[in-house]
C-alpha cells in the first residue's frame, strides 16, 4: 500500500514503475487520483472528472498486469486532459459558456486514443482559458483554478492549458496533455514549476483538438520530470521505440540571445537562470551569448503586421464575435480575435512571407544549437490585478507571452524546465529551444540538463 502523498508526489514514470514492481496497482492508484480530481474539480480545475472510464481503464490495466502482458511504462499510469481534446461519451468545451451544453461527441481524439492504447487511465478534462487564448489562464466562465504555490494570494495559474498544470502542480494528476499556440504549454509550466514541453509543429495528431490556430497549435504535456515528457511524446504517437538518449553535456552548445528577451525581467528571473547558465557550463557545455538580432525581427514583424494566431482566431470565431453571441464570449478573448478581423491580406501575407525567411535563418544561424532564455520574464502575477483593469491585463498578457511567441513563430520545439524559486516561493523557468524537427536532440539534451540542475 502506497501513501497518498507519494502517488500525489510521483512521476508518471514512477508510478508506472510502483505499479510494475508490485508496491502497488492501477484500481488503487485510479481510486486515488479519482478522489483527488473530484476534490479539484471544486476549485476549478477539472470540468468534469471521468471517473466512470478512469475505473474501467483501470481495471483493464490491472488485469494486463496480472497476465503479465502490460503495454509499456505507463499502462495503468492516470492523466488529465485540456478540454480541447474530444474525449467520447464528453463534450468539448473549450472552456466556453457557448458550448457548456454540447452534445457529448463519439470517438476519442487520436492522440487520446493514442494514451489509451498506451494503457493510460483518463481522470477528465479541465480547465483553461476560454477558447486557449491567453497566456495567463483566467476564465470567468468556468473560474480560474488558483495557483498552488501562493496559499495567501490568488495568483494566475499560466494559460491557456492552466487545469492541465495545476492539476499536475496539486496533485490531482501526475500529467496532463495540453496545447501550446503561444506559450500555453510552457507557460503554465513556470507559473508552476513543472516541465512543458511544446513539440515542432506537426509532430503529434492535433485532429479531434478545438483549433485556434491551424498553423501555430501543438499538442504537449505538462510533466514532473524530462523523462515523463519523452514516454508521453512517444506514446502520443505511438511509438515503441525512441531515438532519445541521455546526451553528454560537453557536446552541448547553448546560445544564449542578448536581446528582447530579457527586457524587463524580474531580479529573481534574472538571477535563477545565470545560475542554471552557470550550472550548465560548469557541466561541460559551451555557452555564447551574442546579439540574436533574427528574435528582434519577429518583434517588428508582430508589431508591423499583427498577429498569425489572431488572423486565423477570427477565421475559427468569425461566426461568434460578429454575432449576438460575442457578449457571451470573455471580452478580453474577444479583444484578442478582434485583432484578426483588423488586419489585411497584405498583413497576412507579410507575416506568411517574413516568418518563412526567418525559419530558415534562425535554422542555419543555431546550427545544431540550443536557444536558452527565461520561459516568462516574471513570475506568477497576482488575479485581482489582472480582473480589475483589462489594459493592464492584456499588457502583462503580451509580456507574459513575449519569448514563447517568438518560438511558435520560428516553428522552435520547445522545453521549459523549473529554473528556482524566487523570495517568495514563486517558481521560476529556464526554456531551452530547438530547430523545427530536433525534438529527440532537445529532449535529450534535456535529460542531462534537467540532471545538471537538479536542487534548483
Amino acid at each position: 500500500m502506497i501513501d497518498a502523498q507519494t502517488l500525489s508526489r510521483a512521476t508518471a514514470a514512477g508510478i508506472g514503475r510502483l505499479i510494475a514492481g508490485g508496491a502497488t496497482d492501477p484500481i488503487e492508484v485510479a481510486e486515488h487520483f479519482i478522489a483527488e480530481a473530484e476534490r479539484a474539480q471544486k476549485r476549478n480545475v477539472y470540468l468534469r472528472v471521468t471517473a466512470e472510464r478512469a475505473r474501467r481503464e483501470a481495471a483493464a490495466s490491472a488485469k494486463r498486469y496480472r497476465e503479465g502482458r502490460a503495454l509499456g511504462p505507463l499502462d495503468g499510469v492516470p492523466l488529465s486532459w485540456k478540454d480541447l481534446f474530444d474525449i467520447a461519451g464528453t463534450p468539448t468545451t473549450a472552456a466556453s459558456a457557448l458550448l457548456r451544453d454540447s452534445e457529448p461527441v463519439q470517438h476519442d481524439a487520436p492522440v487520446v486514443a493514442q494514451l489509451a492504447a498506451a494503457g493510460m487511465v483518463c481522470l477528465g478534462k479541465v480547465n483553461l482559458t476560454e477558447f486557449a487564448y491567453s497566456g495567463l489562464g483566467l476564465n470567468p466562465h468556468y473560474g480560474t483554478p488558483d495557483n498552488p504555490h501562493d496559499t495567501a494570494v490568488a495568483r494566475a495559474p499560466g494559460g491557456s492549458s492552466s487545469g492541465s498544470a495545476v492539476s499536475v502542480a496539486d496533485g490531482s494528476a501526475p500529467c496532463s496533455i495540453g496545447s501550446d499556440t503561444g506559450g500555453s504549454v510552457r507557460i503554465p509550466a513556470a507559473f508552476n514549476g513543472l516541465v512543458g514541453y511544446k513539440t515542432s509543429e506537426r509532430r503529434i495528431d492535433k485532429s479531434g483538438a478545438f483549433p485556434l490556430s491551424d498553423t501555430y497549435d501543438t499538442v504537449g504535456p505538462l510533466t514532473r520530470s524530462v523523462e515523463d515528457a519523452v514516454l508521453l511524446d512517444m506514446a502520443m504517437r505511438g511509438a515503441v521505440v525512441s531515438g532519445v538518449r541521455r546526451a553528454d553535456l560537453s557536446t552541448l552548445r547553448l546560445i544564449v540571445p542578448e536581446s528582447v528577451a530579457f527586457d524587463g525581467i524580474e531580479d529573481a528571473v534574472a538571477q535563477n537562470f545565470e545560475d542554471c547558465i552557470d550550472r550548465l557550463s560548469h557541466a561541460g557545455a559551451k555557452v555564447e551569448r551574442r546579439r540574436f538580432a533574427l528574435l528582434d525581427e519577429v518583434e517588428a514583424v508582430t508589431a508591423d503586421h499583427g498577429s498569425l494566431t489572431a488572423a486565423e482566431a477570427y477565421f475559427v470565431h468569425r461566426g461568434r464575435v460578429d454575432s449576438d453571441d460575442c457578449a457571451k464570449i470573455d471580452r478580453r478573448v474577444v479583444e484578442r480575435i478582434l485583432g484578426g478581423k483588423r488586419m489585411s491580406s497584405h498583413d497576412l501575407i507579410s507575416i506568411l512571407r517574413h516568418r518563412s525567411r526567418l525559419i530558415a535563418a534562425f535554422d542555419q544561424e543555431l546550427d545544431g544549437a540550443l536557444l536558452a532564455m527565461p520561459t516568462a520574464p516574471h513570475t506568477a502575477p497576482e488575479i485581482a490585478p489582472l480582473e480589475a483593469d483589462d489594459a493592464y491585463f492584456h499588457k502583462v498578457n503580451l509580456k507574459t507571452l513575449r519569448n514563447t511567441m517568438l518560438g511558435n513563430f520560428l516553428a522552435t520545439c520547445g522545453l521549459a524546465l523549473p529554473s528556482g524559486r524566487d523570495a517568495g516561493g514563486l517558481p521560476t523557468s529556464i526554456l531551452f529551444s530547438a530547430v523545427c524537427g530536433q525534438d529527440e536532440l532537445l529532449l535529450s539534451y534535456g535529460l542531462a540538463i534537467e540532471s545538471a540542475l537538479v536542487g534548483v
